[in-house]
């Protein structure tokens, strides 16, 4: 097995929640989201970046708003729709059971004599 196929793949399964949780912070200009995410040693590229903000507009999560700039042409700041904050929240959940799944299963765990018992009792 390809171990840096399946880092890949593990990040990918967070991606979208991790953009969402920089978006939720409040109103974001993209190269922003792809800062923060390097900041937290999560490399995004920009062409994986506009394609996801496009789906979660599309699917009503994210609304924006062209901001006039003064060195190029108008730019995009992204900020999180009421159903988008919803469907966070729901991210956020299944993201924290999950962690707390995996840390129970990663974790050793100490089998005492009497834990032994009280299971069989």
């Amino acid at each position: 097995m390809d171990i840096q196929n399946t880092q890949s793949q593990m990040r990918k399964g967070v991606l979208e929640f991790c953009i969402l949780s920089v978006i939720r912070q409040g109103e974001v200009y993209p190269s922003d989201i792809v800062d923060k995410m390097k900041a937290a040693n999560l490399n995004i590229l920009e062409g994986t970046l506009y394609p996801l903000l496009t789906r979660l507009k599309n699917a009503g999560y994210l609304t924006y708003r062209w901001v006039e700039s003064n060195s190029g042409p108008p730019r995009k700041y992204f900020v999180m729709t009421d159903d988008g904050l919803q469907f966070y929240e729901a991210l956020e959940s299944t993201w924290k059971e999950l962690a707390d799944a995996v840390h129970a299963l990663t974790q050793p765990t100490e089998t005492t004599v009497d834990s032994v018992i009280e299971t069989i009792l």
